[in-house]
């Protein structure tokens, strides 16, 4: 009899865990579902967002004229909204801090991967990518405190704010994104391959520079396309160190405000919601965001385009 009690128990128990695990395999596909949702519903959030407020914005301002006008005085009482002078200094500023952080970049990473022993890359990658851990900030007084005045001693007619000083600060902490992705493409590369060039009597500079590089083309290019972005959508940096005048020029030695800047300078200021300064923001947000994500989909499509399986 107690056998059979027993027997009767551990039927119970075996149906009850079948039910809970039934239940839970019905609720943890759905809680995910929920989960991976949630950044597309933020992201759709944010574009409805920024599409509402700038359609407000391009009934007080022509668009042609936004995107075609070199003057940016949002207050007075002859106002004018031209996008050119922050698209030229962001420009600027990412095409500074690339020429830093991709030579500097990519030879790092070609020294962590082909030339460094496995001991000096445990010791060197970690501290490399400490610069990717530093606040924006204290790299934007870091620009504005030091690196302006030690380019005022090389450069006698650099303003205290210019767009040189931020966009070199820039890619220096671009450079681990720029080196670590780019390592790890090229240490993704076989090393049968290094093996044939130099069975073949290539030299290891040769082997680097003709057989690992070309082999790893697409995750460095998108390393460099990522980077880009990166500095496109920096903030802080530009705004301590850049100032804030709306120069429409081709002088590095000046002072320029970016995208980013201009966001800042706004949301900090005092515009009143619904004016057409207010809605600036957000037609030069909707601008940032076409920028970055247009360069986002240029990465992807090099990395898909040139990805070699092995």
């Amino acid at each position: 009899m107690d056998n059979k009690v027993s027997i009767r128990d551990m039927i119970e128990k075996k149906r009850s865990s079948t039910n809970l695990t039934s239940v839970t395999e019905k609720i943890i596909p759905k809680f995910l579902l929920t989960i991976a949702a949630i950044s597309i519903l933020t992201t759709l959030g944010i574009v409805i967002t920024l599409l509402t407020e700038t359609i407000n914005f391009f009934k007080d301002v022509p668009f042609l004229d936004f995107y075609s006008g070199t003057i940016l005085k949002p207050l007075g009482d002859e106002a004018q909204f031209g996008v050119l002078p922050l698209l030229m200094g962001t420009i600027y500023s990412s095409v500074i801090a690339m020429f830093v952080a991709i030579p500097i970049g990519l030879m790092a990473a070609i020294f962590l991967s082909e030339y460094a022993s496995d001991k000096v890359r445990r010791i060197l990658k970690p501290i490399l990518e400490i610069l990717a851990g530093i606040p924006t900030i204290v790299y934007g007084f870091f620009a504005y405190t030091f690196v302006t005045p030690l380019l005022r001693s090389f450069i006698p007619g650099l303003d205290p704010t210019n767009i040189l000083s931020p966009g070199i600060v820039m890619g220096i902490m671009i450079i681990p994104m720029v080196a670590s992705l780019s390592e790890d493409a090229m240490s993704s590369v076989p090393n049968s391959m290094r093996e044939g060039a130099l069975a073949l009597g290539s030299t290891k500079l040769e082997v680097t520079w003709k057989v690992v590089i070309p082999a790893a083309m697409s995750g460095v290019i998108a390393s460099f396309v990522l980077g880009i972005s990166r500095a496109i959508g920096e903030t802080m940096i530009v705004a301590i160190a850049s100032g804030s005048n709306k120069n429409f020029t081709f002088d590095l030695t000046q002072s320029m405000q970016t995208m980013t800047a201009y966001i800042v300078e706004v949301t900090g200021g005092e515009a009143p919601a619904g004016s057409t300064i207010y809605y600036s923001l957000y037609a030069v947000a909707m601008t940032l965001f076409v920028f970055t994500l247009i360069m986002n989909l240029i990465a992807q499509y090099i990395s898909r385009k040139y990805r070699e399986e092995y």
